[in-house]
């Protein structure tokens, strides 16, 4: 893997990540595949959309298809035909989710099966073995996220863990070669609660490991966001600049914007798809409850002027009535065009970076992102 810093606006940066499967323009946000397929939404979709990363996650791959038939499928990319590049997860956020089905040690976690109650261990060399297996361009680390709040003897003990676990994913990845023939990159997973001083020895740690990439974790977990958005600054003093910085779980169109202007490259969450099949449209000016009873006469499209698919064929009272009667194609006309806004929302911050204007349009994008429709 290679990431070329291309320009820079204040601390917004425009990138280029080459992978085995394919070159990533960076900012860039990454729909989430979760068990091998974006919800509502297929593949020749999201190639149309301009999709050029998406995720998966190693504890639910692990559960179902399984290792077996991942392996017997060539990887992946194979399995879901997706030729562009993969990241996993390490299923570090089932540690901090499951809280009632795991059991952490120094060791790994012990995980109980949401599925059927079996019980499954995770050590940072066994995530590393299922991603080899999976076959993602990007792997990441096994780390423990603490929750919010948590004290701070927690919040230490937890980060060295997760330094500890990080060192070890490593030293797999030696140990473990690929399976498909492809370069995967292993990315660290800073972490250190809302305590500044741990997050600082975290990525300091992480740093002197020299990982491909790194990323920022523990945000986005219920604290305020001008407190994420803070440690997202902090944090970013601490990463080398030659290495990309990928912002965890993250998050609304505002969060974006307010992320990339403090250095972040790479986003990934479930709300464009998960509002999108619940009703919810994003637009350039503002959010959209489809399912309200205004729109049922509304003939116009979502956001007047706006590329996608869904805003170019269809209107309000069209997509207000696909929800009103159940149908699936509401979630995923609705899915779709989502997936689109955001798509474009990091593009166009991309195309302002490179002309030196992100900080004027970001302020006005922000104003209008503030509406509701």
């Amino acid at each position: 893997m290679k990431f070329s810093l291309v320009h820079t606006d204040a601390a917004a940066r425009a990138g280029l990540l080459e992978t085995d499967h394919g070159v990533i323009e960076t900012p860039i946000f990454m729909p989430v595949g979760t068990q091998g397929t974006v919800k509502a939404v297929e593949q020749r979709e999201l190639i149309e959309l301009g999709a050029q990363i998406i995720l998966g996650n190693t504890y639910h791959l692990y559960l179902r298809p399984g290792l077996e038939v991942l392996r017997s499928m060539g990887g992946l990319h194979r399995f879901m035909n997706w030729q562009r590049p993969l990241l996993t997860d390490s299923g570090g956020y089932q540690v901090f989710s499951l809280t009632e089905l795991r059991k952490i040690t120094q060791d790994g976690v012990t995980f109980k099966s949401h599925l059927d109650g079996s019980s499954h261990f995770f050590t940072p060399q066994k995530v590393v073995e299922i991603q080899r297996t999976i076959g993602s361009d990007i792997m990441m680390v096994l780390d423990e996220c603490p929750p919010y709040p948590c004290d701070e003897t927690y919040a230490r003990e937890s980060n060295a863990l997760t330094v500890k676990w990080a060192k070890l994913c490593q030293q797999a990845v030696r140990d473990i070669p690929p399976y498909y023939g492809h370069h995967q990159s292993l990315f660290a997973i800073v972490q250190g609660g809302v305590y500044k001083h741990l997050r600082a020895d975290s990525a300091k740690a992480l740093v002197d490991l020299e990982m491909e990439g790194y990323a920022i974790g523990g945000l986005a977990v219920g604290e305020p966001a001008d407190v994420m958005y803070d440690l997202t600054e902090f944090t970013t003093r601490f990463l080398p600049a030659e290495k990309p910085r990928y912002l965890m779980g993250v998050g609304t169109p505002e969060n974006l914007l307010e992320s990339i202007e403090r250095g972040v490259d790479m986003f990934d969450c479930v709300m464009p798809t998960r509002n999108g099949r619940n009703g919810m449209v994003f637009t350039r000016n503002g959010r959209m409850n489809i399912r309200n009873a205004k729109w049922k006469m509304d003939d116009a499209p979502l956001d007047e002027g706006f590329e996608s698919y869904t805003n170019k064929n269809f209107s309000r009272a069209y997509l207000r009535h696909l929800f009103q009667v159940d149908e699936i194609l509401g979630l995923q006309l609705a899915s779709i065009h989502n997936l689109s806004f955001y798509l474009w929302l990091v593009k166009e911050a991309r195309t302002k970076i490179l002309e030196g204007s992100f900080a004027p349009w970001k302020k006005e994008m922000m104003e209008r992102l503030a509406g509701q429709l």
